[in-house]
């Protein structure tokens, strides 16, 4: 992957923002969704977010209140997954790492209840107003929050730059067949490249 370590369209500009995905305690800590290297790729993650705070964008993902609830086989999901229920962990838990959550202000966070932030919130409309074409993504996981928020910023003709040194999985083999999607399927439309580059490269 690094070989290929180039932005094929060109240097970053006022026009791109930071999505960092679902970078919270619920996965950072000793949970049953726990992701054991998330804490390896915080620090590439602090890079980006620290470069252009204003920029930023997190989105948290936020399980249902109790077992049982949800709709469709979000019901099944929280039956297998009632320890990770909001009234089983705590509201706490759903924040931000702290190492990320003392730069909002000025970044900004966006609440979901599914994989993808794009069908229930403002995103897409926030983003519009500010002019953006162009989303570095950073976060976790990149088989599953990371996958959903690709595919739906694809649909939504954004220029998609994944900084993948600042992904993570609960799953290794996954996670490398993730970055070899992004890589071989969607090289026209996802650009996979080092966080460095992406440091480099943003004006």
């Amino acid at each position: 992957m690094q070989d290929d370590d180039q932005l094929k369209y060109g240097p970053l500009t006022a026009s791109c923002a930071h999505v960092c995905v679902d970078m919270q305690r619920l996965f950072h800590e000793d949970t049953d969704w726990h992701t054991p290297w998330m804490e390896r790729v915080l620090p590439n993650v602090v890079r980006l977010v620290e470069a252009h705070p204003e920029r930023t964008v997190f989105t948290r993902f936020i399980p249902a209140r109790r077992p049982g609830e949800g709709r469709g086989t979000w019901r099944r999901y929280y039956e297998r997954w009632e320890s990770m229920t909001v009234e089983r962990l705590g509201p706490e838990m759903v924040e931000l790492i702290p190492d990320l959550a003392r730069f909002v202000p000025p970044a900004e966070v966006v609440d979901k209840h599914v994989y993808g932030p794009w069908d229930e919130t403002d995103l897409h409309a926030r983003l519009q107003r500010r002019g953006i074409d162009t989303l570095v993504i950073s976060g976790g996981e990149t088989d599953v929050c990371v996958l959903a928020t690709i595919m739906g910023a694809i649909d939504r003709g954004y220029r998609v730059v994944v900084g993948h040194d600042a992904l993570c999985s609960s799953s290794d083999e996954t996670h490398d067949a993730s970055l070899s999607l992004y890589h071989r399927r969607f090289g026209v439309q996802i650009e996979a490249v080092s966080v460095q580059l992406i440091l480099d490269q943003w004006r």
